[in-house]
Order: C-alpha cells, then structure tokens, then sequence
C-alpha cells in the first residue's frame, strides 16, 4: 500500500470551489479535458450530502507494459466522492474487475493567500503478487496527472487562468 498526497490552490473560498466541485458541467469539461474515450457523470443531492460519481475510460497508450499487461488497451475508472459536508468529502477511485483502488479523503482548507487548498489524502492499493509495488507507483502518478489537470480545469473554471 503506497499513502497519496495530493495538493490543488485555488483563489477562491471554499464554498465556490464545492460549488464548482458538486458541478455536472465542471467534471464534464474536465472529463474532456483528460481526453476520456467516453465518460459518464451523475450528481446527487440529497440534504447535506452531495455524491459525485464519474466513469472514464482512459487510452493506456503509452504506459508501460506492465500496466497495460494488467489492465489492457484502456482503462475504466470510477471515481466517487461523498461530500457530508462544506468542506469534506469520502473519496474511492476504482478501475472494476482490476485488482487496484485510492481510498482516501478530500479537504477543502482556507489557505494563508485567502484561497482554498483541495487536499487529497489517501492510500493506493494494488493487489498483484511480485509486480504491485511497482504498479502503486504507476497508479500513484496517473492519479497525480489527473488531478493536477483537475486543477488546471479548476483554475480557469474560477476565471484564474
């Protein structure tokens, strides 16, 4: 099991970046912005609750033969999110029928700029013999690269190129 830290900024207060987060048209547009194949986005609120759920499917094109040797040509990932409250959410990412997953948390947090830090925190867990160490790594950075698109989108969604 590998722990992931994962920091974006944004010049915002925390209730706009939950805004944007609890957004059907900001995870479309970063769905489309990290190139997914195809992707799925539901959204729902009930109360205090919001539950975020996106499926993507991602090329592998390019990643190394271990990976694509263990998830194929591409791979479907399923993220989901349980904000219970302004500031908090559960967080699992998935890839089905593939012995891998990130569970962790997401935080919005003030920061001393007067913006907002979303904190990822969590453990990645792969569940091949011999070869899962290695794969951790792997996953730890396609998470990584995803997010700080994530962020990228985030940034400009807030009109903070």
């Amino acid at each position: 099991m590998k722990v992931f830290e994962h920091v974006n900024s944004y010049p915002a207060s925390p209730a706009e970046v939950l805004e944007m987060l609890t957004s059907q048209e900001f995870r479309e547009h970063v769905c489309t912005y990290q190139d997914a194949l195809e992707h799925t986005v539901r959204i729902d609120r009930d109360g205090a609750v919001t539950e975020v759920e996106i499926t993507r499917t991602q090329s592998m094109k390019g990643a190394p033969s271990i990976a694509t040797k263990v998830v194929g040509d591409t791979v479907r990932i399923v993220q989901r999110e349980r904000w219970t409250g302004p500031e908090t959410a559960d967080l699992v990412m998935e890839i089905p029928g593939k012995p891998g997953h990130l569970r962790g948390t997401v935080r919005l947090v003030p920061n001393h700029d007067g913006g907002t830090d979303e904190v990822f925190r969590g453990e990645v867990k792969v569940g091949v013999p011999l070869v899962g160490g290695r794969l951790e790594g792997m996953v730890e950075e396609v998470l990584r690269r995803a997010l700080r698109r994530e962020g990228r989108v985030g940034a400009s969604w807030l009109g903070q190129d």
